[in-house]
């Protein structure tokens, strides 16, 4: 490329998990990198997800053999990268002999020609040969590999309706979202990333050799222009308006969004583990352990025409989830014991596919340079796969450059991860010794979120006062700091929805003396 003056490599639209898993990535290889999101990091898609990092079980009806074999290989990858934010969950899949599957499956139509006395079931066997696949696919280390539970003794049965004489339980990963994407974005910037929150792209002009990027301030409303010799547009459901209206590019792909609500109950069951269940309509919902005293069930999937519409839990969908749940539970669940719901929107690549569910999960990455300066436009993927999506993104930039260092990301661990998988323990033992005033429960609650750096936050603490003012539900002024110097928070909602769930037992009242405070400081000060 040309010696022309420019502000970035490489400028990132998008600040979800693709956004900042890429931006990690190239600043790591020595790239120049700058990112813009309109919102708040994970803002939209990638912090309403059902927070699995998991191979995607019923993929494989599917035969997207190749898309779990790399969900499953990356898994264990992962999870040595980031065993505070991340963790090992075992799920029971109680059988019933009416499991059927949704719609009409490549696997179903097979099993409808060959046995149709089946009509549509989902036998056990076929259960038990697919979560075979799923322990050995992948090349399984560290998690435990799948077994057979009897409901009437194990305790997983307790509370679940007596018909449900036998389950099987197999492994997948718990993934706190929203700091996933955060830690990415936080690390790319002590590699030398720029990073713009709340800053939207008005435009762009595309030269023979770099692009001029028209940036606005979504709070001061300040226009700023930065250049750049590629663009990435890892807009997630805006990509398509991103192509079209921002970067005016001829193209016929485009993806499919599906919006997928989910629902917070008081808690339903005591033990740590989270259940799988099959319906009779042939789609599947999980029940999982959430926050210490709740349960998150999801998830839906219904077209979603515009990204712009915000997307929100429906009535409709909330109690078909309830009704779904209930279908398991003892104790049936109503709408009054729900006390929060999230809705997101998927941005799967549009393959064609008759229905929401029977779209692919794989991801497309696309070079246009036809018409002047490169832009990658991706398309689709799954939070499980955001590290070798960007791997594969930089496949895709690395000949516009000079060339770049090797693949790096892997075994390398984000802000505060750097200590063992099995080392989380230890890590709240350690806090609760050297700082008398937190609880057990404060601690896990720091330790998940901050790993290492829980320590950094609370400093020299004697007592919770050191920590500056207390805005409830042990949020103190030294994290509120840490959270607006170090991830980006700008907002009360960025902090209590997307850094940590504390919106959950924080009144309206504390969330807003909290918002007037952190508009009352600069980020850094």
């Amino acid at each position: 490329m040309s010696d022309v003056q420019v502000d970035h490599d490489l400028f990132i639209i998008g600040g979800g998990i693709n956004g900042c898993g890429i931006a990690r990535d190239a600043a790591g290889r020595g790239l120049n990198v700058g990112l813009a999101e309109m919102n708040d990091l994970a803002s939209a898609t990638s912090s309403a997800s059902t927070k699995l990092f998991h191979g995607g079980l019923r993929y494989l009806e599917y035969f997207e053999v190749n898309l779990v074999r790399k969900a499953l290989i990356e898994r264990e990858t992962l999870l040595r990268a980031m065993p505070h934010i991340s963790w090992p969950m075992r799920f029971v899949l109680p059988y019933h002999k009416d499991m059927r599957f949704e719609g009409s499956t490549p696997t179903s139509k097979i099993l409808n020609f060959v046995m149709p006395w089946m009509k549509g079931r989902r036998p056990a066997w076929l259960i038990r040969f697919g979560l075979f696949l799923y322990d050995n696919l992948g090349g399984r280390k560290i998690l435990p590999s799948t077994a057979t539970l009897d409901l009437r003794t194990a305790p997983e049965g307790d509370g679940i309706e007596d018909r449900f004489e036998k389950a099987f339980e197999y492994s997948d990963c718990w993934i706190e979202d929203s700091r996933l994407v955060v830690l990415n974005a936080r690390d790319a910037e002590d590699r030398g990333a720029t990073i713009k929150v709340r800053t939207k792209v008005v435009s762009t002009i595309r030269h023979d050799d770099h692009w001029v990027v028209q940036l606005r301030d979504q709070d001061t409303n300040e226009e700023t222009t930065v250049r750049a010799k590629m663009l990435v547009n890892a807009a997630g459901p805006w990509v398509g308006d991103i192509i079209q209206q921002k970067v005016r590019l001829n193209s016929t792909e485009n993806v499919r969004l599906v919006r997928g609500s989910h629902i917070v109950t008081k808690r339903l069951f005591t033990h740590d583990k989270s259940y799988f269940f099959q319906g009779t309509d042939g789609r599947i919902i999980f029940a999982i352990p959430y926050e210490t005293d709740f349960t998150l069930i999801g998830t839906t999937e219904a077209a979603h025409e515009d990204p712009d519409d915000n997307p929100e839990c429906s009535e409709a969908e909330r109690d078909y989830l309830v009704a779904f749940a209930n279908e398991y539970f003892k104790q049936d669940i109503t709408t009054d014991d729900v006390v929060w719901t999230y809705s997101g929107v998927r941005p799967l690549y549009d393959d064609g596919a008759k229905s929401a569910t029977a779209a692919t999960r794989d991801y497309i990455l696309n070079v246009n340079d036809e018409g002047g300066a490169p832009i990658l436009n991706i398309f689709g993927g799954k939070i499980t796969t955001y590290r070798r999506l960007a791997e594969g993104a930089l496949k895709e930039i690395s000949p516009y450059f000079d060339t770049l260092p090797d693949d790096w990301t892997a075994g390398i661990a984000l802000p505060g991860g750097d200590f063992p998988v099995d080392g989380v323990q230890a890590l709240i033992d350690a806090l609760t010794a050297d700082f008398p005033f937190l609880d057990n429960r404060w601690a896990k609650r720091l330790v998940r979120a901050y790993g290492t750096d829980a320590r950094v936050i609370l400093g020299a603490a004697k007592n919770a006062s050191d920590l500056g003012q207390d805005f409830g539900s042990t949020l103190y002024e030294s994290e509120v700091i840490w959270l607006m110097d170090k991830e980006f928070a700008r907002r009360a909602d960025d902090i209590v929805w997307r850094r940590n769930k504390l919106g959950l037992r924080m009144s309206a009242e504390q969330i807003e003396a909290l918002d007037v405070w952190m508009l009352a400081r600069p980020p850094s000060s």
